[in-house]
């Protein structure tokens, strides 16, 4: 058979896919490490109120990546679709600016503007999120080689994004004072924009397959009615209405989302287990995604706290004077990518070098679990016997990081890859959609869970379990992460025949 020698370099499309993608990761994180301190903060919220609106803003921003990589593939394209999202959520960060400017002054108006803001960059991530990344694959001809080196140098400008985010919008807008806030939502406005231009101005040069036909343009079953310029711009200012909606009717009206969550799984599970062309081996691949989705659902609500009930332990209980300088509470945010742009190297070369007796996808997967557990009991140890009030060393929120990190290295990647391997190429999308709603349901758990953090000694209860301080608290993930850890090492060997 004829192949091409892979040539040594990389093409430059996948630059400018890192440069876009940074951005955007930039303007994700950056927006996520002050919302909930804007929110007690500024807004006044409450930290329960403010847990469970950071939950189903989270949620939903894992939900409309379904129907957008649908509009992406069969009407607009990815490059449209790229820059229309980063478009849409630069708004919403603009929107939030100038409801970080308003508060104070106009308290309803401002709060209008917030749950908007916030709807357009649900709205804009659905675009945006999905069609980035599929592109990666594309630049390369079949069988390449540097496929996978290309989508380790992808996942690292995700992560230079990831804490370079935390960091700049923490400098201008975590400072003490809660009017410094709207500098943070304007700084994530103009990371995402600069992602939207180099977009703009480089993808039609350089973003090509081998054969040098640019990618992702306006697929040739598209009509122009899908693609006029009224057309998408109705269509936008629907979507954004509607998640704008969504989102107030969660929070203030009805908690539904978890209902929607649940009645989605199930839908797909019944559209994909009766469909008879699909064989027992097929099933029983399928039913693995299912289970290990399953289990992702307790990493990832745990994991999640990292914006909502751990911001405030930073912000409260943890010791961040160096004397000369007071670290800002969302600088830790950046930890996590941080760690990950250290390590992601050594847990690529740790798999390779296991060789034959490297671990199986769902042993690795029980692994990450079990590190995000003990990253929690670090945690609680270190806040063990604290009186309220008393702040305790950072080492201690750096060391659960630090196993977090180790944990997301053992899980993320390994179970995208799983369900890439395992699912029929007819249910691929479908079946990749029931990962993007686990992710949701762990994401509004999470929110859940941090509306639980015992403050001012007051008391919450979980299932039966109360908690009056922080290491109740921090016990209840060691808990719920460590069984499922237990649960999923019993039946990893299990799930391994399962795959055949």
């Amino acid at each position: 058979m004829d192949q091409t020698p892979p040539r040594k370099s990389h093409p430059k499309g996948l630059y400018v896919l890192f440069a876009t993608e940074m951005w955007e990761r930039f303007n994700y994180y950056g927006m996520r490490a002050i919302l909930v301190l804007f929110m007690t903060k500024a807004l006044l919220f409450d930290k329960a109120f403010a847990s469970n609106l950071y939950g189903s803003y989270t949620s939903l921003v894992y939900l409309t990546p379904l129907l957008g990589g649908y509009i992406a593939d069969r009407y607009w394209g990815n490059r449209r679709s790229i820059i229309i999202g980063g478009i849409v959520m630069a708004l919403g960060e603009f929107v939030l600016f100038f409801c970080g400017s308003t508060y104070a002054a106009s308290p309803q108006f401002s709060s209008v503007l917030f749950y908007s803001g916030l709807g357009l960059m649900i709205a804009g991530n659905g675009f945006f999120k999905p069609n980035i990344s599929s592109l990666v694959g594309q630049l390369y001809p079949k069988g390449d080689r540097r496929i996978d080196a290309a989508y380790t140098i992808f996942y690292m400008g995700i992560n230079v994004g990831g804490a370079i985010g935390p960091f700049i919008c923490g400098l201008v807008g975590d400072t003490g004072n809660p009017a410094d806030f709207k500098w943070a939502f304007l700084a994530g406005g103009i990371g995402m924009l600069l992602g939207v231009l180099v977009q703009q101005f480089f993808h039609k040069k350089y973003v090509t397959d081998p054969d040098n036909k640019v990618l992702g343009l306006t697929p040739e079953t598209s009509s122009a009615k899908w693609i006029n310029p009224v057309s998408v711009v109705i269509g936008l200012v629907l979507l954004s209405g509607a998640m704008i909606g969504l989102l107030y009717i969660d929070l203030k009206v009805v908690s539904y989302l978890t209902y929607l969550l649940i009645a989605s799984v199930l839908l797909i599970a019944f559209v994909v287990f009766s469909d008879t062309s699909l064989s027992k081996i097929d099933k029983q691949k399928i039913a693995v995604i299912f289970i290990v989705a399953f289990f992702v659902i307790f990493f990832w609500s745990a994991f999640e706290q990292a914006g909502a009930s751990l911001t405030f332990f930073a912000e409260e209980q943890t010791k961040r004077d160096l004397g000369f300088y007071v670290v800002p509470a969302s600088f830790f945010q950046s930890l996590n990518s941080i760690f990950v742009v250290s390590f992601a190297p050594l847990f690529a070369w740790l798999w390779l070098k296991m060789g034959k007796h490297e671990p199986s996808s769902p042993f690795k997967m029980a692994m990450g679990l079990f590190l995000l557990a003990l990253g929690y009991l670090w945690i609680a140890f270190g806040v063990k016997n604290v009186q309220p009030g008393i702040k305790v060393s950072m080492i201690w929120l750096i060391g659960m990081y630090a196993l977090h990190t180790w944990g997301e290295l053992c899980l993320s990647p390994i179970g995208l890859s799983l369900v890439n391997k395992l699912a029929p190429l007819k249910f691929a999308s479908l079946l990749m959609a029931v990962w993007f709603l686990a992710n949701a349901a762990a994401n509004k758990l999470a929110g859940v869970l941090s509306a639980l953090y015992p403050d001012s000694g007051h008391t919450t209860v979980f299932l039966g379990y109360h908690m009056s301080n922080l290491y109740d608290f921090f016990m209840l993930f060691v808990f719920m992460a460590g069984l499922a850890s237990l649960i999923l090492f019993f039946i990893s060997g299990k799930l391994k025949k399962m795959m055949n």
